[in-house]
């Protein structure tokens, strides 16, 4: 069992931070490993031509661990999940007619560029949406995996979705969608950023064409720097950018006037420009070392456990708070009762120190291995004070 790591951070211990789906704290080796990098650039005849490499290298391994991929070299790393959504769309082979599942409010960033793909390539998108019973009954991660799998056929060219809902942490069974997508050849492009770190993900399961996920929320890493892995069919594709380190033996910078048209092997050519960023990539490798320490499978076990006694308190004071079945641990919305301005009750729970956050006209919850019964008791303690207001 994987115990509280409120010691691994520097939090204020007087403010209850259950938002980590809004941005993580960063770890406290995460953080000495971005202030070495920041003063190693006060001597920068000590950075090496290695330095360009070896992180990059490592960070590759760690995340491929973390994933469950098959080789390192199907790693790229990124500044964004929209670059790596860019990519995906750049490479996927579809002809006019055909169509691209999504499901409701999903995050703008594996959107945006799939609608915009449609309207150039002559392609429909669908938007798949549950049918949900009014009591919350139903099982949620049942009727949105099934809303999936009904909006995908034969002319589907892509399916882009999330790991979880980033507004509720609803869970989409992303094996049966993925072999559904295979039945029909369809690409399946994974946003793992709202669970990838605190959920297991198994690529050999999944196998999705590409999986993308910003560092900074459940990676527990730096703002501005992710990862993606890349499957069979897209990882020959083009890169968005022709930077000179992505090139073969780019190693060798005496020979860089010696223009290469070949590219490293593997995922290396999607790497953005600069991707050896000597500050927030090796605050990245620290974040993943302590990923592969805790185990997702045992930071779910750890919230599973801390967040289960509160849940019928919760739903006690007439807020709507799905199964545990239907939901990551670590991220969950929270329904609030009729007439409740969710807004408000933001503002009730920040003037007792508890940082949530307001997604649609819920409450969206997202502890981590920093939280303890303590903070969750404040929770439901703000609730409370709210209601009673």
């Amino acid at each position: 069992m994987l115990s509280c790591q409120a010691h691994r951070f520097s939090l204020d211990r007087s403010i209850h931070y259950l938002n980590c789906a809004y941005m993580s704290p960063l770890p406290i080796p995460v953080e000495e490993a971005g202030i070495k990098g920041i003063l190693g650039k006060r001597n920068p005849h000590l950075v090496s031509t290695s330095d360009f490499f070896e992180t990059a290298s490592s960070v590759r391994s760690l995340f491929a661990d973390l994933v469950s991929a098959h080789d390192a070299s199907s790693i790229s790393i990124l500044p964004a999940v929209s670059y790596g959504t860019a990519i995906a769309a750049k490479n996927v082979t579809v002809r006019p007619g055909q169509n691209i599942v999504l499901v409701h409010e999903q995050f703008p960033s594996n959107v945006y560029v799939w609608t915009k793909l449609a309207a150039e390539r002559q392609l429909t998108v669908r938007i798949a949406t549950p049918a949900l019973s009014a009591s919350g009954a139903t099982n949620k991660s049942v009727a949105w995996t099934h809303a999936v799998l009904e909006s995908i056929d034969s002319d589907t060219a892509v399916v882009a979705l999330p790991t979880v809902h980033w507004t509720d942490g609803t869970l989409l069974d992303l094996v049966k969608i993925g072999q559904r997508a295979r039945e029909v050849g369809a690409y399946l492009i994974v946003d793992g950023t709202q669970s990838v770190g605190a959920l297991p993900f198994d690529i050999r399961l999944i196998q999705p064409d590409a999986l993308i996920v910003a560092g900074y929320k459940w990676m527990m890493g730096p703002y501005s720097c992710g990862l993606a892995y890349w499957g069979e069919r897209l990882i020959g594709g083009q890169p968005l950018e022709e930077n000179w380190i992505n090139r073969l033996n780019s190693e060798n910078f005496a020979s860089l006037v010696d223009y290469e048209e070949r590219y490293q092997p593997g995922a290396v050519r999607f790497d953005v420009g600069e991707k050896s960023n000597f500050i927030l990539l090796p605050m990245l490798e620290a974040a993943l070392q302590l990923l592969l320490e805790w185990k997702p499978a045992r930071v779910q076990t750890y919230l599973s456990e801390l967040v289960r006694p509160w849940v019928q308190p919760i739903r006690d004071l007439g807020f709507v708070l799905d199964d545990e079945s239907s939901r990551g641990a670590h991220l969950f919305g929270i329904k609030l009762p009729s007439g409740m301005d969710p807004m408000k009750l933001k503002e009730d729970l920040d003037s007792k120190s508890v940082s949530v956050s307001v997604r649609g006209k819920a409450i969206r919850v997202a502890p981590h291995v920093y939280n303890d019964h303590d903070d969750l008791a404040a929770f439901v303690d703000a609730l409370k004070n709210s209601i009673a207001k």
